[in-house]
């Protein structure tokens, strides 16, 4: 009977293991991997928390994004470190990628968020 049991906890487990590796990969699909080289330019987002306490933007129409920044090294696999202007000294460098945006300058249009 527990070598039933063992079998069937086995089984289970294996059938587990098959969905996690499904389900991760329908995850991937809808990922996209980004990558930025130093010497490129970012917009840093901003969250509603910090617009106030630490950027001192602050109302309902503040912007979700703010100004272009020189990425100046890449810090481990998916940190940067930013050139920030004097103005945020106040604020930590190193950001994850996930509140970095593209930034793309095209000569007839402006500035352009990738």
């Amino acid at each position: 009977m527990i070598e039933v049991t063992n079998a069937k906890v086995a089984v289970a487990k294996e059938k587990l293991k098959e969905d996690r590796i499904r389900q991760k990969s329908y995850a991937d699909k809808h990922r996209r991997s980004l990558e930025f080289q130093p010497c490129e330019h970012v917009f840093l987002k901003v969250s509603a928390a910090r617009r106030v306490r630490r950027f001192g933007i602050k109302g309902k129409l503040s912007p979700h994004f703010i100004a272009p920044f020189e990425i100046l090294d890449r810090v481990g696999e998916v940190s940067y470190r930013l050139a920030l202007p004097p103005q945020l000294s106040h604020v930590h460098i190193v950001f994850h990628v996930s509140l970095l945006r593209g930034y793309k300058y095209h000569p007839l249009l402006g500035t352009i968020g990738a």
